[in-house]
Formats: C-alpha cells, sequence, structure tokens
C-alpha cells in the first residue's frame, strides 16, 4: 500500500526480457534504502513493484506479462525517468490517498498549460475507468496522488503545484504522452460491494441505477 505521495525520482538502469516477463534496475536516486530489504514493495510510476534484488543505488524487480499488458513498461527504455514510493508503514502520514500500486489503464495527454505557477492537464481515460473519477475525488497518475479538478465526458482536468512539478516527472509531461491510472481503491470496493451477486450472474449489467436504489443511494 502507497500514499502517492512521491519520494524521489529513478531511472531505469537496465531492461532485460526474460521469457515473455522482463526484468528492470532502477537507479533509485535521493530514495531511502536503509529500510528496504527482499520482497518488499516499491511503486514505480504507480505499479506496484517486488524487490528481488537490491544494491546500494538501485534495485532489481520483475514486471510480469500480466503487468506490461496493463502500463507502459513494454514501450519504456533505458534511462526513462520513473516516480518511487516506499510501502507504507504503520506511522507513516497519509499525505495523500490510499494506492494500491494496481494500475488500472492508461491516459492520454490532450492539453497542457500553464496557469500562474502551476500546470494544467487534461488527460484522456478509458470509457470504462470515467465511473471511479468523481469531480473532486482522488486519482493516481505515474504514482502520484492528485485531485479531479473537472470532469469533462472521458477526460478530466489535474493541476500540478510547483512542489509536485519539481518532485516528479509530470513536470515532462506532454500532449501525445500516457501515464499509468489508479482510481481510487475505495470507488472500487463500494462498487463491488453493492454489486454483491449480481456481479456473478452471466448477464449482470454492472452497477445500474435499480441496485443503487435498492441500496438506499436513490429514492
Amino acid at each position: 500500500m502507497f500514499t502517492g505521495i512521491i519520494e524521489a525520482v529513478g531511472e531505469l538502469r537496465k531492461l532485460e526480457r526474460r521469457g515473455g516477463d522482463l526484468r528492470v534496475t532502477v537507479a533509485t536516486g535521493k530514495l531511502p534504502l536503509a529500510d528496504v530489504q527482499l520482497g518488499d514493495s516499491i511503486a514505480t510510476n504507480g505499479v506496484c513493484l517486488t524487490v528481488v534484488s537490491l544494491g546500494g543505488d538501485h534495485f532489481i524487480a520483475d514486471v510480469s506479462a500480466e503487468t506490461l499488458d496493463l502500463t507502459n513498461f513494454s514501450r519504456f527504455s533505458v534511462g526513462h525517468k520513473v516516480n518511487l514510493e516506499r510501502a507504507v508503514t504503520p506511522s507513516t502520514r497519509l499525505g495523500g490517498h490510499l494506492v494500491s500500486g494496481h494500475v488500472d489503464g492508461v491516459a492520454t495527454c490532450v492539453a497542457r498549460e500553464v496557469r500562474a505557477r502551476a500546470i494544467e492537464f487534461w488527460l484522456q481515460a478509458p470509457a470504462n475507468l470515467v465511473r471511479y473519477l468523481p469531480h473532486k475525488g482522488s486519482v493516481t497518475i505515474d504514482g502520484v496522488s492528485l485531485t479531479l479538478n473537472e470532469i469533462d465526458g472521458t477526460r478530466f482536468r489535474l493541476t500540478i503545484v510547483p512542489h509536485t512539478a519539481s518532485e516528479t516527472t509530470l513536470t515532462d509531461l506532454k500532449v501525445g504522452d500516457s501515464v499509468h491510472l489508479e482510481v481510487d481503491l475505495l470507488a472500487r470496493y463500494l462498487e463491488q460491494l453493492l454489486l454483491g451477486r449480481e456481479q456473478a450472474e452471466p448477464q449482470s449489467s454492472g452497477l445500474t441505477f435499480e441496485t443503487l436504489a435498492r441500496s438506499g443511494f436513490i429514492k
């Protein structure tokens, strides 16, 4: 589990194909590694990776075929910058929101504008994820916890304040680039709870107004 508050910007040092999977070596920059052990999780551009080998300034992890299908890792090359965050502990401050490190899909940057000292982005989300993106709710972009400031169909607007821009890779995001998107996990679990047994039915159409009414959300 993570918070979406980035601790360091790292860099992909080595990419090694292994029978359909990918082994990555990540240079960790200023990320503290003193308390990191083998088997620990490190969010890398929002993807939860398990440390299988550890050096003084890097870690090595395996990226499964499933993760390659759902993320941009198959298109990354050596030298690519990545946002890094260690897993939370019971004493960690929850400065962002609860982040699992399980990417739901890829969004595309469709507009970028500098507004005062901030950067505003419009991103295009996959249509099947829009229902999890509420106005002023939370979303994770390349591992960064952000607020949804505006929703317009399948597009949403984000504001990147100067500190976030300087401490993450988002300052380099440009129109046409794609990013990892993780929706608020509370929204996903709420949908699952509301659907209950209906989701197991072959003809289930998902969350409907009828389901919401039965659950007391609509009168």
